[in-house]
């Protein structure tokens, strides 16, 4: 599967950059961090204000594995902490992997800069996915840019009503859809279809500066304070280690929910729990 080789690929990147990086900067201490695209924008922010007050720590964020390609990287010891859209697996748990639940991100959905929108309702994102509304208000063709069906996105969607669960499934079912593997993947394909519809947390719209077009939803704007009172949707993000992992990784981790690291979090679209 697409997947597994981006895995595999990611990983023996992993292996190379651990041996330069230890040859190159032995005197340091390294800590990798890696997994769901989401939000390793945010986890840069954290490491650059980590990195200013321990001068001997280098964190390196690296790019997107996926939540699932990152849990495998923090079993099989290629990454030190783990970023995930999902909670774990018992399978995952039973091989020494620890989550913690750290912050919750608005899950947007985004078009293509140029389409003529700035809002919808969960009403309308079932007719896109159903293929009920097929153009946008200028006659332009909706292009939809999907997950895989077993992508915690696409789970995510499907949980929103009856109507989208089983728009989604139709839509994942659409011969010659669009499919992004990770959350890069996805931004990526919504930026560059003319016509595209997708959907990102709000974390990585932020934190990357992307050119995308955010809408809101049933009247409410996406901001992480509206969550709990008026926005339906979001996505929850976990920290993952393994229980003997290094102090040094422990203790970074322990930032994400420092007064520091909260308040770099909510000033970049989450609500830190």
């Amino acid at each position: 599967m697409k997947r597994d080789l981006i895995f595999k690929r990611a990983m023996v990147c992993l292996i190379v950059a651990g041996f330069l990086t230890a040859t190159a900067a032995s005197a340091e201490t390294v800590i990798k961090v890696g997994g769901s695209g989401g939000p390793l924008g945010s986890a840069k922010l954290l490491a650059k204000a980590y990195m200013k007050i321990h001068k001997g720590v280098s964190i390196k964020v690296l790019p997107s594995l996926g939540s699932s390609g990152g849990i495998k990287a923090v079993i099989g010891g290629a990454v030190d902490i783990a970023l995930s859209g999902r909670p774990l697996k018992a399978e995952e748990k039973s091989r020494g992997a620890v989550e913690t639940k750290y912050a919750r991100s608005p899950y947007v959905f985004i078009t293509h800069r140029q389409v003529n929108k700035e809002s919808t309702t969960i009403r309308e994102v079932e007719q896109l996915y159903g293929g009920k509304i097929r153009e946008w208000p200028d006659g332009k063709q909706v292009r939809l840019v999907m997950r895989p069906e077993s992508d915690s996105d696409t789970k995510l969607l499907r949980s929103l009503s009856p109507g989208m669960d089983q728009a989604v499934l139709s839509a994942i079912r659409q011969p010659e859809m669009n499919f992004a593997v990770t959350d890069q993947d996805s931004i990526d394909m919504v930026m560059k279809i003319p016509g595209s519809f997708g959907g990102a947390t709000l974390t990585q719209v932020l934190t990357e500066k992307l050119p995308v077009k955010v809408l809101a939803l049933d009247g409410v704007q996406p901001k992480a304070k509206t969550m709990k009172e008026a926005y339906p949707v979001w996505k929850e993000f976990y920290i993952v280690t393994l229980g003997n992992s290094s102090e040094a990784a422990k203790e970074f981790a322990a930032f994400f929910s420092s007064p520091a690291g909260r308040k770099i979090l909510a000033a970049n679209g989450n609500q830190p729990l």
